[in-house]
């Protein structure tokens, strides 16, 4: 269940994040105005929180996980929001960062 609760905190870490800077860039690079900006740094906040729910202790652990998670998502956010297509680089690179999460976070410690 630690496991399972940990992916759920970092799938709605990556929401977060990533929609909050989408929401930031739409405001500013595409003119949408204070509304989108203010949203955006809330959603921004929002990450903050939902990171220290992580049941590691371990701040410099969870963040450098997280980082493979952010690629990852950064990739879906752009397929879904931008009609972005990722090539075979991206998603390899994709997959490296998230074995590099598993490895962070769920290999056995002694």
């Amino acid at each position: 269940m630690t496991v399972a609760r940990s992916l759920l905190l970092f799938a709605l870490a990556a929401l977060a994040e990533i929609g909050g800077a989408w929401l930031v860039w739409q405001g500013v690079r595409e003119h949408r105005g204070l509304w989108w900006i203010g949203a955006g740094v809330a959603a921004l906040g929002v990450y903050g929180f939902v990171a220290t729910l992580q049941p590691d202790a371990h701040f410099g652990r969870i963040l450098a996980a997280y980082g493979g998670v952010f690629v990852a998502g950064s990739l879906a956010w752009g397929m879904a929001a931008d009609g972005f297509r990722p090539d075979r680089w991206d998603l390899a690179g994709c997959a490296i960062c998230l074995l590099g999460v598993a490895v962070i976070m769920y290999a056995p410690r002694g």
